[in-house]
């Protein structure tokens, strides 16, 4: 596991977006409208496991920093569409993408059930880590 990080965290940031102070926090978003397409707020917030507060807060500061796109949503003019801005879609595919492909290659022979097991394993890995940190 310490390797697999540490080989992550030497994915370069594409140049494009490296003046914009991108944080841990705003990779899960952008990885999640990169490989889901569009959503709304409150759709993040369901998946990134945080309330719509937080998702609102970090949608506004990339949106500030012309990253993120809002846009009205045609079902139902109250509700916001948040996406990856189009100018910015190819920087971020080149950065993100890859790791996607490399989960759905190693993922791939896996039967449904070796999935969920290797799934599991992770969100108990997670969930012990976080339970040490508050000891």
């Amino acid at each position: 596991m310490p390797r697999m990080v540490g080989r992550v965290k030497k994915i370069p940031v594409p140049e494009a977006l490296q003046s914009l102070a991108l944080a841990p926090r705003h990779l899960s978003l952008l990885a999640y409208l990169l490989l889901d397409g569009p959503m709304t707020v409150n759709e993040l917030a369901a998946r990134l496991e945080v309330a719509p507060t937080t998702v609102s807060l970090l949608v506004g500061d990339l949106s500030r920093k012309g990253i993120l796109e809002r846009r009205e949503d045609e079902a139902d003019r109250r509700r916001r569409i948040i996406g990856i801005a189009a100018d910015q879609q190819p920087a971020i595919t080149s950065w993100l993408a890859p790791g996607a492909a490399a989960w759905r290659k190693a993922l791939a022979p896996l039967t449904p059930e070796q999935r969920k097991l290797f799934v599991d394993t992770l969100l108990a890995y997670e969930a012990a880590v976080e339970s040490e940190g508050q000891d």
